[in-house]
């Protein structure tokens, strides 16, 4: 009988029962592509990891990503909270203020920093895949329909829906109003079509308008296709968004060259979120999509198989 310990993490939140759920196997070796995608399901959560070693050089660790129905290449709060766990067991030899270290994920080697202070993990931050502009989708009444908000409330004064991938296709939606956003109610069956059609199981409604000062986007992401009805807090379509913005000169850059943006997500679900998004480059030149925030640790276990 083989056993593998793992441990279930809350992501981009500093608090215990928000953010995004993760649970992580941190010494995989040995399980089979099914018992991977078998314990993902029976996990139940919108991801779990398997951390191995990687055969490849200058390389710290393979990271693979399963939601309960399939593996994915790339997705932020697996990274950040099998990172900021890895670091925590001691995996990780930290160097203040910042720690870089490789990861190869089923997209590529990837880096990641860890911000640390005295000691103590302050932010992880992953580094995206390169953004990918793909299918742009002028379909607003159906869209809107599948979303369950007023057609109105998708925006017709800037750019159209579009695919965006940072590593996952996602389609990137702007919303009017908060409201909208946290009023949608989305028809899944609709939903799968459109994602068909588009070539994305991933949907990430926002608007500017948001909850909190200090806040500047208002994001919920639907991805039935992945077996996830809602998901609490989206580092992917953080980055994919951001990039988006800064493509379509929505937002401005900063005066050092990068777009600093935090997004709130997960409150319509109660598991509340914060992640933070940074995106270097100009509108016809993104040089690099980042994606960080928070995680804490609270739970252990033993699988046997």
């Amino acid at each position: 009988m083989r056993t593998y310990q793992f441990y279930q993490l809350d992501v981009f939140t500093g608090q215990r029962f928000g953010g995004n759920p993760l649970a992580v196997f941190p010494d995989a070796e040995g399980l089979s592509d099914r018992e991977m995608q078998q314990l993902a399901k029976e996990m139940n959560l919108s991801e779990t990891t398997f951390v191995t070693p990687s055969p490849k050089p200058n390389v710290d660790f393979r990271v693979r990503i399963f939601t309960p129905a399939a593996e994915v290449p790339l997705a932020g709060h697996p990274v950040v909270g099998t990172h900021y766990l890895l670091a925590e067991l001691g995996r990780i030899r930290l160097q203040e203020p910042v720690t870089r270290i490789h990861q190869e994920l089923n997209v590529g080697i990837l880096p990641v920093d860890i911000y640390v202070d005295n000691g103590q993990v302050q932010r992880v931050v992953m580094t995206q895949d390169l953004p990918k502009f793909l299918k742009q989708w002028a379909d607003i009444p159906r869209l809107a329909a599948a979303l369950g908000v007023p057609e109105t409330e998708i925006r017709s004064d800037g750019p159209l829906p579009q695919v965006v991938s940072t590593g996952l296709p996602q389609l990137i939606i702007p919303v009017r109003s908060l409201r909208a956003v946290r009023n949608a109610k989305p028809n899944t069956a609709a939903l799968l079509e459109i994602g068909h059609e588009a070539d994305t199981h991933c949907f990430a409604i926002f608007s500017q308008e948001t909850l909190f000062d200090g806040n500047d986007l208002h994001m919920r992401m639907f991805a039935p296709g992945l077996g996830i009805l809602e998901d609490p807090a989206t580092g992917s379509a953080s980055g994919g968004l951001g990039a988006y913005l800064v493509k379509y000169q929505v937002v401005t850059p900063g005066a050092d060259g990068t777009t600093y943006l935090v997004n709130e997500q997960g409150y319509e679900i109660d598991r509340p979120s914060t992640i933070f998004i940074e995106v270097d480059g100009t509108s016809d030149n993104i040089t690099a999509v980042r994606v960080g925030g928070q995680a804490v640790s609270f739970i252990s276990g033993t699988v046997q198989l």
